[in-house]
């Protein structure tokens, strides 16, 4: 069976056309679970790939798209979405149980809950951007854009920094 009829990645084309948008998720031969993988099996360069993090602030449960050449700055995460509490990664049961998706296939989209999303304002460096589609072998691909409008996440100067 395709990947690309798996029910995560349904979710995710179902989403995508909801918003109006073509489905264009593409399974991929190789794996895309980590954004190293994603850029080799894609062809795209390491920072267009949208890297889908999930953390707790306080209790609460907020997406961080960050540029795959990037690091994420998690104690910056709560001024840039205007809450307060202290700032943990989540396990791969909090991702699931947040997003619906497993680690390794977290789509921006078709979330399990309504979280607030804050996006990397350095995805801006490019004119397409490669996000996880559900699953480790399927991705679409999007805008900073499209993905302000897809999960009406904010753009933040302050939430990563280069990798190097």
């Amino acid at each position: 069976m395709s990947n690309l009829k798996s029910p995560a990645v349904k979710k995710v084309r179902k989403a995508l056309s909801d918003a109006g948008f073509n489905d264009t998720v593409i399974e991929l031969d190789e794996s895309a679970a980590s954004a190293t993988d994603a850029a080799k099996a894609t062809g795209a360069e390491l920072g267009s790939i949208v890297k889908t993090l999930v953390f707790l602030i306080g209790e609460e449960p907020v997406l961080a798209l960050i540029a795959g050449d990037h690091v994420c700055l998690p104690e910056n995460l709560p001024r840039a979405l205007n809450l307060e509490g202290e700032v943990r990664k989540t396990d791969a049961e909090e991702v699931k149980a947040a997003t619906g998706f497993s680690i390794g296939g977290v789509a921006p989209v078709a979330l399990a809950l309504d979280l607030p999303v804050v996006i990397d304002v350095s995805l801006k460096r490019f004119d397409a951007l490669y996000a996880a589609a559900g699953h480790p072998h399927c991705v679409f691909p999007t805008t900073v854009g499209e993905l302000k409008k897809l999960t009406g996440g904010i753009v933040s100067y302050n939430i990563a920094a280069p990798a190097d």
